[in-house]
């Protein structure tokens, strides 16, 4: 598969079929091989996965990989293969990801479908206790890097821990083999700091209101939310979060893909391309 020079350096992707291009877009700690079940199963449309600069099979360029340096790199990455008329699918940060390039680029987008994404800015109080000690750990300057680039605990364990099925162990290979030493983990550790808490970090919550408001008024973008059934607190987008979607978004649809854990592709690949295909056909897509 491709991989195509970007600004100072490379970005991985995988490439199948003709038609309408539907990009698809990972998070946090995964890559491109996580849309590997889903891709196949949408026959008819151009299929583009790419890797995020400084995760799997992409460049690891010198950067602070901020949500701006994700943007940009992704943006000149668009603009590279020229593509235009897209339909968005994005997981976790690839989803809000997604959802600030159709912000910004309103003109080239047909539609935006995401699931677990983050979305708005949170409180510390809106998560679980356990879920916010790691967070805070992971925000916490010396105790994070321990965390993520001194050791592949992130991956090795939490990844793991984040799908209801499981992972085999050649599936947990493909990811871990893209992030064997603490240089290559530096975007992942970037991610992990960049989730909106308490005011901080403001450059993302400004990106997030922008794109909050795009989705209030782009009333002729069609939209889908994936939501999910998942233990306890396993899910980003639960009921409370579905209901403040469908209050605030335009032109929304929302699907349940049945049950899964936060990284949602590993558990239900079958339900979300169904999912997918059916949305695509009513929209005339």
């Amino acid at each position: 598969m491709p991989s195509i020079s970007i600004l100072d350096s490379t970005v991985y992707y995988e490439e199948t079929g003709v038609g309408t291009p539907i990009v698809f877009l990972h998070g946090n700690p995964t890559t491109s091989y996580l849309w590997r079940n889903i891709t196949p199963a949408l026959p008819g449309y151009r299929r583009l996965a790419p890797d995020l600069i400084g995760m799997g099979r992409s460049g690891r360029p010198p950067l602070e990989y901020s949500f701006a340096d994700q943007a940009r790199y992704l943006d000149a990455w668009f603009d590279a293969l020229e593509l235009t008329g897209v339909i968005l699918a994005g997981h976790d940060w690839g989803g809000t990801l997604a959802l600030d390039w159709a912000a910004r680029h309103p003109e080239r987008v047909r539609g935006v479908a995401f699931m677990e994404t983050m979305l708005r800015p949170m409180h510390w109080a809106d998560f679980p206790p356990e879920v916010a000690e790691r967070f805070r750990a992971l925000k916490t300057e010396g105790l994070g890097e321990s965390i993520v680039l001194q050791s592949n605990t992130f991956i090795e364990q939490t990844l793991q821990a984040t799908v209801l099925s499981g992972l085999s162990g050649e599936d947990l290979h493909a990811y871990t083999q893209s992030y064997t030493t603490p240089e290559s983990r530096r975007a992942v550790l970037e991610w992990t700091r960049s989730m909106p808490v308490d005011g901080e970090p403001a450059a993302v919550i400004e990106r997030m209101q922008h794109f909050n408001t795009w989705l209030a008024d782009s009333v002729d973008v069609p939209k889908l939310l994936m939501a999910f059934e998942g233990p306890g607190k396993s899910l980003a987008i639960g009921a409370d979060m579905i209901a403040w979607c469908r209050a605030n978004y335009a032109n929304l649809s929302v699907v349940n893909c049945g049950a899964a854990k936060h990284n949602a592709p590993e558990d239900q690949p079958e339900d979300i391309a169904q999912s997918l295909g059916k949305w695509l056909e009513q929209i005339g897509i």
